[in-house]
C-alpha cells in the first residue's frame, strides 16, 4: 500500500500566511542589511566619543630620509654644493614621524611634480595614540 507523504513547506500555507511570511523574511533581510552598513568595515576603527573632539587638532608630519654623524670640524667645512651621505640605501623605506614620533615607514614617490610617500608599514591606531601621548 502506498503511503501518502505529507506536504511540508510553504505550499501548505494559505495565501495570507504566505504573504505574511514573505513580508517577515523581507523585513529581517532589510534589518540585517542595515546592520551591515552600520558595522565598521575591516580595518576601520570605531573612535570613542571622548576622542572625537581631538580629531581636528593639527599634527606635524615629517619624513626622515636618513641620518648620519659628523664631527664639528667636518660640519664647519660644509659649503653650498657639498653632499652628505646618509645611512639609508637608495630603495630603503623612509621613516614617517608624527610630532617627532615614529608611526610608519614608506617609499618616496612622485605625485605630479611633488614628492609623496606610499605607506608600506604602519603601527596600529591604538599604538599611534599611545605614542602621541608620550612627551
Amino acid at each position: 500500500m502506498e503511503e501518502k507523504k505529507e506536504k511540508l513547506g510553504i505550499d501548505v500555507l494559505d495565501p495570507q500566511m504566505k504573504e505574511a511570511l514573505s513580508r517577515a523574511i523581507e523585513e529581517v533581510a532589510a534589518e540585517e542589511e542595515e546592520e551591515k552598513k552600520q558595522e565598521p568595515k575591516k580595518g576601520e576603527e570605531i573612535i570613542p566619543e571622548v576622542l572625537r573632539s581631538l580629531l581636528d587638532i593639527p599634527l606635524e608630519i615629517s619624513v626622515e630620509l636618513g641620518r648620519t654623524k659628523m664631527l664639528i670640524g667636518d660640519l664647519l667645512q660644509i659649503t653650498q654644493g657639498s653632499t652628505i651621505e646618509l645611512d639609508k640605501f637608495e630603495n630603503e623605506p623612509v621613516e614617517i614621524l608624527i610630532n617627532g614620533r615614529h608611526i610608519a615607514r614608506g617609499e618616496v614617490i612622485l605625485i605630479g611634480d611633488k614628492f609623496g610617500i606610499r605607506i608600506i608599514d604602519i603601527i596600529s591606531p591604538e599604538e599611534r595614540i599611545k605614542r602621541l601621548g608620550k612627551i
